[in-house]
């Protein structure tokens, strides 16, 4: 992997009443979370940028307010329709 280098106000971990790894931590999360809702990254990769399982990343979307599924609208109808014709069979 590359190491990014992130430089932050010093006191920035102590307003979230972290340490400085957990900070870190928290902040590799949150990128990922948000390149996963900005549809950047799939799961599995967002997931590999965090550096947990994908079930673990998938599961943990909830406590960002993020979808674990992010269809448009066109996606969204063609489902509908393809579980229509499931049902229908």
């Amino acid at each position: 992997m590359t190491q990014l280098t992130l430089t932050v106000p010093s006191d920035l971990p102590l307003l979230f009443k972290m340490s400085d790894d957990d900070f870190a931590r928290e902040m590799q999360m949150v990128l990922a979370v948000k390149l996963f809702d900005m549809g950047k990254l799939t799961s599995g990769k967002a997931a590999e940028l965090a550096g947990i399982s994908r079930v673990l990343f998938l599961h943990l979307l909830e406590r960002y307010g993020v979808a674990a599924i992010n269809l448009d609208a066109k996606e969204a109808k063609h489902e509908v329709e393809a579980a229509r014709r499931l049902t229908a069979q």
